[in-house]
């Protein structure tokens, strides 16, 4: 690829990354086994769509494999913690603004490394319970944890949200602000679904300050029920790929979420 200078650089815990220079641009470059290609195809694709829809984010330049190495470059962004949440917020709205007519996506991605089925429903409740509960649940039966939330998506019954682009996998670790504090999303685990999916992950591990969701605007009644639910599928995740840490805080929200039906 005629990359020079490759050094590397922190990013994340599943890929080997580096920052480098290409024909005089900076450029990210992610590397790992030639089976995770689709991954960083995955990869690419979402941040294109967050591009299109308004968000700063890095532009994805290039994707594949070769001899038995799989590959992601994409433009380098030098990125600090902390910056202007306000903006942050007005950008994700910005991309919840673009909407789909079904809840899915063109192609499955990923969260994390556990594969992301997005199979289109035209029902809400339906798409969260085949598409993001059950797989996780089966998954973590495997792994040996017997949960019982076979009711749990009975409190979307009632709630008809529009088809809203996701970042989908929207942690403090996933944002990230240019020197001037204009805000960045990197990461993203694309599909269209409910906006509140996005906005509870934020509250799930915290550090998102108050201006983030005053410039976000407000949400529906019935969102501080629901949160629960949309992190439990991402509390299940944890448990798959980390173990049994995990495991109290499922339970506890799976009690939260019977006291609630």
């Amino acid at each position: 690829m005629g990359i020079a200078d490759a050094r590397p650089v922190s990013g994340g815990c599943i890929h080997r990354c580096y920052r480098g220079m290409l024909a005089g641009r900076a450029v990210f470059l992610k590397v790992n086994d030639a089976r995770l290609a689709d991954a960083f195809a995955a990869e690419a694709d979402g941040l294109a769509a967050l591009r299109a829809a308004g968000c700063t984010a890095p532009e994805p330049i290039s994707h594949g494999a070769a001899g038995g190495v799989a590959y992601l470059l994409m433009e380098f962004l030098e990125l600090e913690s902390r910056g202007d949440f306000a903006a942050l917020g007005r950008m994700l709205a910005t991309i919840h603004r673009t909407q789909g007519g079904r809840f899915g996506w063109a192609r499955d991605n990923y969260i994390g490394s556990t594969p992301q089925l997005n199979g289109a429903y035209e029902n809400w409740a339906e798409f969260w319970r085949a598409r993001r509960l059950e797989p996780q649940l089966a998954l973590a039966k495997r792994n040996g944890y017997e949960l019982d939330a076979d009711n749990v998506v009975q409190l979307l019954e009632a709630h008809a949200p529009a088809p809203s682009l996701l970042h989908g996998d929207l942690w403090n670790g996933n944002a990230g602000f240019l020197a001037g504090g204009a805000p960045v999303l990197f990461d993203p685990a694309v599909y269209y679904g409910d906006r509140e999916a996005d906005l509870a992950m934020t509250e799930l591990f915290g550090g998102f300050p108050r201006e983030f969701y005053s410039a976000y605007g407000p949400l529906p009644a019935g969102y501080q029920q629901r949160k629960h639910l949309y992190n439990l599928y991402h509390l299940l995740n944890h448990l798959n790929l980390f173990g049994g840490g995990y495991l109290g805080q499922v339970k506890a929200t799976l009690r939260l979420l019977a006291r609630a039906l």
